[in-house]
């Protein structure tokens, strides 16, 4: 599989464990020296700010989407590529994912969850067919996967359903893993009901 751009969704909170910002340094490391061009959220502090520095600072692509109202709050990087300004939340997720070879979730926040599980719901239906990926620094998903693998026991999920994501435990992993997903089934929605 040829990976040309990526989609990551990560937090801003400058608070969280260093260890979340040295993942997302290595991401935007490794994405950077493979070529691969980066959308996100466009913010300048916490994992945003440390993935979007550590692309540039190698030499790689990277832009961010971010509504007109966190921009006035001057909340944008001033650095990027290019930056695309947009009227809200929703068409952020719209074009943060439009066009994209996969989908990363680097730990995060109540927004870093609705724009998983939004890739996710659409993976789904079938609308969105590409890797979703979950960086699992610090165990932080483990909580998350256990509550799915209960929508499938619970029978809120088919089991197949479980293949939509995938797990790594650091950055390192992602390319590598991008490049192995098969393909998602074009034909989902036949099996999106449970």
């Amino acid at each position: 599989m040829d990976i040309r751009k990526v989609c990551v969704y990560c937090a801003s909170s400058t608070k969280v464990d260093r260890n979340y910002y040295t993942e997302a340094k290595l991401l935007g490391k490794e994405l950077a020296e493979n070529g691969i061009e980066t959308i996100y959220g466009g913010g300048s502090v916490g994992l945003m700010g440390q993935l979007a520095d550590s692309v540039l600072e190698n030499d790689g692509k990277i832009t961010g989407i971010i509504p007109h109202f966190m921009q006035e709050l001057e909340w944008g990087h001033k650095g990027l590529t290019k930056l695309i300004l947009v009227n809200d939340m929703h068409e952020r997720k719209k074009k943060m994912i439009e066009n994209t070879d996969a989908v990363i979730a680097l730990p995060g926040g109540t927004g870093t969850l609705e724009e998983l599980f939004e890739a996710i719901t659409m993976k789904r239906l079938g609308l969105y067919l590409s890797p979703i990926i979950l960086v699992n620094t610090n165990g932080f998903y483990k909580p998350l996967i256990e509550m799915l693998e209960k929508m499938v026991n619970e029978n809120f999920l088919r089991r197949e359903h479980l293949k939509m994501w995938t797990v790594v435990n650091n950055a390192k992993d992602i390319i590598k893993t991008i490049k192995t997903i098969p393909q998602w089934d074009k034909n989902a929605i036949s099996f999106a009901a449970v």
